[in-house]
């Protein structure tokens, strides 16, 4: 019974963590949207005001938390496909996934040198930027691709949510810094899936009688 009961935990742990990180995300990508608006030069060069610092800081904390759990999330879905996946598709996966984690990362470092500028620059902002829509995002769009077509193959994502996955790879692949916010696509992508796969967990719980 012992291993049926690990698989049965595989899709709440992924779940977990895909919902955690999607939370992460999004309130890093918030709080550095708001704070530090993209296209739009520090007005007459003046420093950050200390309520945008603290907005900065806070988004730069949960940064490697938000990387992190992704790791999990990522893991967690790799042991629930085990044996059954597809080598080509599987590299792709977990390719696609370190190099988000590791742009993700820079893209916060490079956020994070605003912070040590009296007069912040355009540069730092606009190359946080660059790492964050032209090549974080892009590699999640992949991982999007990876994992859809992964759960496609075996069943473990229904149909409609395959398509809506394709969409918003799609819009990750192509929008890139011309449509602000869109990096919102992959959180938001990601809380589907995890609270698809709490919902199997839930489904699939074993009975009191089942379990030894």
């Amino acid at each position: 019974m012992e291993p049926n009961r690990e698989r049965l935990r595989t899709p709440r742990a992924a779940g977990l963590a895909g919902l955690v990180f999607a939370v992460l995300l999004a309130a890093a990508i918030v709080l550095m949207r708001l704070a530090i608006p993209e296209g739009a030069s520090e007005t007459g060069g003046d420093p950050l005001s200390p309520d945008r610092r603290s907005a900065v800081r806070t988004a730069l904390e949960l940064v490697p938390f938000a990387g992190i759990f992704f790791l999990w999330f990522m893991g967690a879905l790799r042991a629930q496909v085990g044996e059954r996946e597809d080598k080509l598709v599987a590299t792709v996966f977990l390719g696609s996934g370190l190099v988000f984690v590791a742009t993700m990362f820079g893209a916060a470092s490079a956020a994070g040198s605003i912070l040590e500028d009296q007069q912040p620059s355009d540069f730092g902002r606009d190359f946080a930027y660059t790492l964050l829509t032209t090549y974080s995002m892009r590699m999640a769009a992949v991982f999007i691709f990876a994992t859809s077509t992964i759960g496609h193959r075996l069943g473990m994502i229904p149909r409609p949510m395959v398509l809506i996955g394709y969409a918003a790879g799609l819009v990750l692949l192509f929008a890139g810094p011309g449509f602000p916010w869109s990096e919102l696509v992959f959180p938001a992508w990601s809380a589907m899936i995890g609270v698809h796969l709490l919902r199997v967990r839930m489904r699939t719980r074993p009975q009191p009688a089942d379990v030894v």
